[in-house]
């Protein structure tokens, strides 16, 4: 099995949901994202998203937004990205996701992207502006190199974008769980279920619930629904508001409190 099906595997096998961590690369800057991610993964993050900075993040709230554009101030680059991914590679043995928008990618070239990618340890791409019917570029120089594509669905698709979303997703299908932009909210859809049902109905690859998810209750609710949890805003909120020097302890707590495995956070 791929790490990604051994990370839902294992997480389905204990009853719980796959707990997905965001993290921009950059943020709050380089080195400190080298220490950032191990941290994540001690705390209990089943998988870690690297987001890649860029310019006009579309469908990112305010908290991304300002973080992506501090790693873009710190020199941060697509392949400074390729390369922290290889160096967070050698500390972690979790599934490493590249999220990011299509044009940096585009420009990058898709077969070097792909083989820098798979060269660096990386296990797929998240590409939230990339639309279905124009992901089948990516998604062929992708998968002979074991890379997947998760590709996102919102509550306002139609069955039609569901099945076409679902016809080329790879590892899992990334459910946005809200209209709108990221960003922690302190509840969350009431029709979520009813949403994760019409996905269901197309594809048996893991859903993992992402938009919004700030606390343990979220993780508990969405658990209860689908196969993982994603959460990027909540965590980058709370960083922000460490001292440097507490950062790294303060990833694995927060992560911790997450899964219900320790005291919630006091800052």
């Amino acid at each position: 099995m791929s790490r990604l099906e051994t990370c839902f595997a294992r997480a389905r096998a204990e009853g719980r949901p796959a707990l997905i961590c965001y993290l921009p690369v950059g943020f709050p800057d380089l080195d400190a994202t080298l220490d950032l991610v191990p941290a994540l993964v001690r705390g209990g993050a089943d998988a870690v998203e690297l987001g890649v900075p860029f310019s006009d993040p579309l469908a990112d709230g305010t908290t991304i937004q300002r973080a992506s554009q501090r790693a873009l101030e710190n020199g941060v680059t697509l392949g400074r990205c390729l390369e922290t991914a290889a160096r967070v590679r050698q500390r972690v043995d979790v599934p490493l996701l590249l999220m990011g928008y299509y044009n940096p990618f585009l420009r990058y070239g898709l077969a070097r992207l792909t083989a820098d990618a798979a060269q660096a340890g990386a296990d797929g791409f998240i590409v939230p502006d990339l639309p279905p019917e124009e992901a089948d570029e990516l998604c062929a120089v992708a998968q002979p190199r074991h890379l997947a594509v998760a590709c996102l669905v919102a509550p306002t698709s139609t069955e039609e974008r569901i099945a076409a979303v679902a016809a080329r997703a790879q590892g899992f299908v990334y459910c946005v769980s809200l209209t709108g932009v990221t960003g922690a909210r302190e509840a969350l859809r009431a029709d979520l279920a009813t949403f994760l049902a019409r996905v269901r109905g197309h594809t048996a690859l893991p859903l993992a619930v992402g938009f919004g998810v700030a606390r343990p209750e979220h993780v508990r609710s969405i658990g209860a629904l689908a196969d993982g949890v994603i959460v990027g805003s909540a965590l980058i909120d709370h960083l922000d508001r460490l001292p440097a020097g507490e950062r790294v302890a303060g990833a694995a707590q927060f992560v911790g409190w997450l899964r219900g495995a320790a005291a919630a956070p006091t800052v």
